[in-house]
């Protein structure tokens, strides 16, 4: 009897081991369940905020915008004066730089002008050493790569600002599209349920002797294209979430409030007015007036580089950086390049057909921005009508449906005849979801193209 009990014990053992492993690795199990569930929800001002600050694009354009400023400096640089320390070793048996050689280590002695040691010197070492300091007095070139380096840099951050009406213009899209895709799972929650009572009264007709079994199955399968919608919607849901957290700079799924998206439209010469303002277009003038200082660029070709300078010397015959001998030079100097092979006269040329074409860009671009803006304002009026006209269609389609399910109940109406029915129905419930997402999107757009996007959701301080 002590094998049976011995067993028995070591089953007992096994089942506690196995008991405490599930029990230990249970609550783990369920929080990263949990985790997985567990969604960010914002409003559309947060995740808008949220995107100016996280969102990778505009942070790599600001990391540009910080790089053009910093040419201001490098431009600066050329008119500021240039320090540089030198150290030269020389050994020669030339007569002439072995005298001065010695000359400048302020080594000469009477037997150095023996005609001898003038005409076959000694090998002799020289170690130089200077400090030179030099100062551009007048440089053209400098001064108006200073002023395009500003221009660019204000340009830059223009492109910037507008960058971050592009980022918000996307987030709004995507809030939009989640509350779009929402809304569109409930209409196709209702369909789902149209189609389960209709295949019910389907069933309860045969049952009663008074339809057929054709009808049931016919219901059935559109009860069974109902789900597979729904599983659709469901997808499109979870996407337009993780689209939302990709513009966050984030790889989880983020939730949007509904009820937070409000952009109310305004008169058109509210957007006119301000779209003359839009940054991308003030950057556009702005790089025009830049291909106009090209052309002053290539005529500075035509000006003098003047500047001063001066240099103190170290000589030594036995060590670097000694000073048996020591002197200083100051100079001024002028260098004027008569002719360069006609390079100036191509490059000034060449300059005015880039600032011809920077203008004939910048007059298309406000002629395109204006008629957008016309565009995105039609495009509103047309999708408010089109909602309209589909909230109408909703209504009777709904009426429509409701009295071919009381004529097909009482045998009135055939199957066919209700199915149509409900599949305009769906339809129009799918129209409708669509055209109010449609004219919110158009709305947003208009704000966009206008350039108040951030100041119609209160964001441009």
């Amino acid at each position: 009897m002590s094998l049976p009990v011995h067993s028995f014990h070591r089953k007992v053992s096994v089942v506690a081991v196995i008991l405490s492993l599930f029990l230990f690795f249970l609550p783990g199990c369920i929080l990263r369940a949990e985790g997985q569930e567990m969604e960010r929800k914002v409003t559309v001002i947060e995740a808008v905020r949220a995107a100016l600050d996280d969102n990778h694009e505009l942070r790599a354009l600001k990391s540009s915008t910080e790089a053009q400023e910093k040419d201001i400096g490098i431009a600066r640089s050329y008119l500021l004066p240039k320090v540089f320390v030198e150290e030269r070793y020389l050994r020669t048996t030339n007569p002439g730089w072995a005298f001065m050689s010695k000359l400048n280590q302020e080594r000469i002695e009477q037997r150095d002008f023996s005609p001898d040691l003038l005409n076959h010197p000694d090998a002799i070492n020289d170690y130089q050493s200077s400090l030179t300091v030099e100062q551009p007095l007048f440089v053209k070139k400098a001064f108006v790569g200073l002023d395009m380096s500003r221009t660019e840099a204000r340009a830059k951050r223009l492109e910037l600002s507008r960058k971050r009406e592009d980022v918000a213009f996307q987030v709004i899209k995507a809030c939009l599209m989640i509350s779009s895709a929402r809304q569109y799972v409930r209409a196709v929650e209702k369909g789902v349920e149209d189609a389960g009572e209709h295949q019910r009264v389907a069933a309860l007709r045969y049952r009663n002797g008074l339809g057929l079994y054709a009808d049931e199955l016919r219901t059935a399968t559109a009860l069974t294209e109902a789900r597979q919608r729904r599983n659709i919607a469901d997808k499109n849901v979870s996407l337009a979430k993780r689209s939302l957290g990709l513009l966050l700079a984030t790889t989880e799924s983020v939730d949007v409030d509904d009820g937070t998206i409000d952009l109310t439209l305004k008169d058109l010469p509210y957007y006119v007015k301000f779209a003359e303002l839009r940054s991308d277009l003030k950057a556009a003038e702005l790089r025009g007036e830049n291909a106009k200082h090209n052309i002053r660029l290539a005529e500075a070709g035509y000006f003098p580089y003047v500047g001063i300078g001066g240099t103190y010397q170290f000589n030594d015959h036995n060590q670097p950086f000694g000073s048996e001998g020591t002197n200083w030079q100051v100079m001024a100097f002028l260098r004027w390049d008569l002719f360069d092979g006609t390079k100036r006269e191509y490059e000034r040329a060449k300059a005015k057909h880039l600032s011809s074409q920077a203008e004939e860009f910048v007059s298309a671009m406000k002629k395109g921005v204006s008629f957008r803006i016309y565009e995105a304002y039609l495009n509103v009026e047309e999708a408010r009508k089109n909602a309209e006209l589909t909230r109408e269609a909703l209504q009777t389609a709904e009426e429509g449906t409701r009295l071919l399910k009381v004529r097909y109940e009482n045998g009135l109406s055939s199957l066919g005849e209700l199915l149509n029915a409900q599949s305009s129905l769906e339809q129009a419930r799918a129209g409708l979801v669509e055209r109010e997402n449609a004219y919110k999107i158009a709305v947003a757009t208009l704000s966009f193209e206008s350039g108040t996007i951030l100041r119609d959701l209160n964001l441009d301080q």
